[in-house]
């Protein structure tokens, strides 16, 4: 293999033409022959760059609405030809074969097409076909080609073509390659993901994901452990689409917190009043509505005020400076939310660590999607949880009705519940959680918790006993045993919302009416894991 290639062929053929005139007008000034199709072509032209068209070349036109068009021989032969093999460099002679030294090839936005909900037969007419096979074609041939297929790696290009005189490197080519077949695996991993989805296909044989690389981190969950951040192309808002105005880079355990934050305060539509959500840990310490957003975030850090430290907050509307005021009093590690106004900013600004950031509006959360996590030896996937209940969902169960004001809290649990790890039990009381048990073996234990973490707080506030009393409570998962729901009403607990389906609903539908307790049925459980 040779260690240095000078680049006197290239073929340009790109959909996306940003920086196409600067790197075509770079390659131009070394003496570089242009080879190009169609519209990339075109652009090179009116640039004032000489091309020659790729069909001049194979002596065939553009045909079948550009769908044959570098499927040949004299393309795929100047690919592939090893230089240094005397077979290889004859047939090149007998056929007319030129080399091609530098491939730039960027792909049929197939992904934005699916985006932006287009039909069936115009998504497969965006499936690029003679791209992914050039760049097969030439990423295999490293040893000689240069393959480029991110217009971001342009500016490197140049730079390798100036440091060397015209030619590329070894490393430098072999690097593009394992660049070039991640973008044709990507590219085959969305459309095969798409097609799934559209002939209804839910478990295929064969299932890819891909991500494009976000920022690496400095290390994993822990420090011995490296990390990286990957975005997956779906622009779903959140994390990973947000804009982080200050702040420190954010951690692993940083992302995925304010991931789990920002889903969880997305479940409460601005319309219907403010709400904020703290995360610690990836379960939440409070969550509320208020009456502004101050409001909420005072509602949601009494919940729990030694586990907000340190922790993540959301917000599911605009920060203003009252609020940012507020937030700043303790330590907080990230602020994620729609967005910011300027005195808010200026706030957060005197504390350089803290990390802002704004989320391109809330995500849909009864959006379907896939959600997947790794297990030795696999993948578990399944669909994102975006199972939502309303009033006419719901049973009651107990000779008692809940009333409208503990239904509205009821219903507010139950949004809660499905962002806690389970067993979970939420206490809420007037549009606020007021006591979270997360993540126990027993379900028993984290209604226990829960309370005792009320109980706690209600002395810490100076209040004469613990909001559980009159609260409403939620089960994530069905209560096996009336030993849980008594729990909650050792707690106070006055209305309890819960799936249903055990085998002894009965024995806990007497429980609750023995204690007076109002209870309903979802129907619906909301297991995490």
């Amino acid at each position: 293999m040779t260690h240095s290639t000078p680049v006197h062929r290239a073929l340009i053929s790109v959909s996306d033409k940003t920086g196409l005139t600067e790197l075509a007008q770079a390659l131009d000034a070394r003496g570089v022959q242009i080879l190009s199709t169609g519209g990339s072509a075109k652009a090179l032209r009116d640039a004032g760059i000489a091309v020659t068209d790729v069909a001049d070349v194979t002596g065939f036109p553009e045909m079948m609405d550009g769908r044959v068009k570098t499927l040949h021989p004299k393309v795929h032969g100047g690919l592939l030809a090893l230089r240094d093999n005397d077979q290889h460099v004859a047939s090149m002679v007998e056929h007319g074969i030129l080399g091609i030294d530098l491939l730039v090839v960027n792909l049929y936005p197939f992904e934005a097409t699916v985006a932006r909900g287009a039909d069936y037969d115009t998504c497969i007419e965006n499936i690029d076909i003679g791209g992914p096979a050039m760049i097969r074609a030439a990423a295999k041939n490293h040893a000689f080609v240069t393959t480029v297929v991110d217009v971001e790696d342009y500016p490197a290009l140049i730079a390798e073509l100036n440091a060397n005189d015209g030619a590329t490197t070894l490393p430098f080519r072999r690097k593009m390659a394992q660049i070039a077949y991640a973008r044709t695996g990507a590219y085959d991993a969305a459309v095969s993901t798409w097609m799934a989805g559209a002939i209804g296909e839910t478990t295929p044989r064969r299932r890819v994901f891909a991500g494009t690389l976000s920022q690496t981190l400095r290390y994993g969950e822990n420090p011995h452990q490296a990390a990286a951040f990957y975005t997956d192309g779906s622009n779903r808002p959140g994390v990973a689409a947000a804009t982080q105005l200050q702040g420190k880079e954010l951690s692993y355990n940083n992302i995925n917190d304010t991931d789990a934050a920002f889903e969880l305060v997305s479940e409460f539509d601005p319309a219907d009043g403010f709400a904020c959500a703290i995360i610690k840990h990836a379960n939440p310490s409070g969550v509320a509505r208020g009456a502004s957003l101050k409001d909420a975030y005072q509602k949601a850090f009494d919940c729990d005020r030694t586990s907000a430290f340190g922790g993540i907050v959301a917000l599911n509307a605009a920060l203003d400076a009252e609020t940012a005021e507020a937030i700043t009093e303790i330590f907080t590690e990230v602020v994620i939310a729609p967005a910011a106004d300027q005195a808010a900013r200026d706030i957060f600004a005197k504390k350089k660590n803290l990390r802002l950031l704004l989320a391109p509006g809330l995500a849909d959360t009864a959006q379907p999607g896939l959600a997947w996590r790794q297990v030795s030896g696999g993948l578990l996937v399944q669909d994102r949880d975006n199972g939502t209940i309303g009033l006419d969902d719901l049973t009651v169960v107990t000779k008692k009705a809940p009333s409208a004001a503990q239904m509205a809290d009821l219903l507010f649990a139950w949004k809660v519940a499905k962002h806690v790890k389970s067993n979970a039990i939420v206490y809420v009381k007037d549009g606020a959680t007021v006591g979270v048990g997360a993540g126990q073996m027993s379900r028993v234990d984290s209604a226990l918790i829960a309370a005792k973490k009320a109980e706690r707080m209600a002395e810490a506030l100076g209040l004469p006993q613990p909001l559980t009393i009159g609260s409403a409570v939620a089960s994530d998962a069905f209560f096996p045993f009336p030993d849980g729901l008594m729990e909650a009403a050792a707690a106070g607990a006055s209305c309890v919302i819960q799936p249903g389906g055990s085998m002894r609903d009965d024995e806990v539908i007497a429980a609750a009416d023995a204690a007076g307790l109002a209870m309903v049925f979802t129907g619906m459980r909301h297991f995490r894991h």
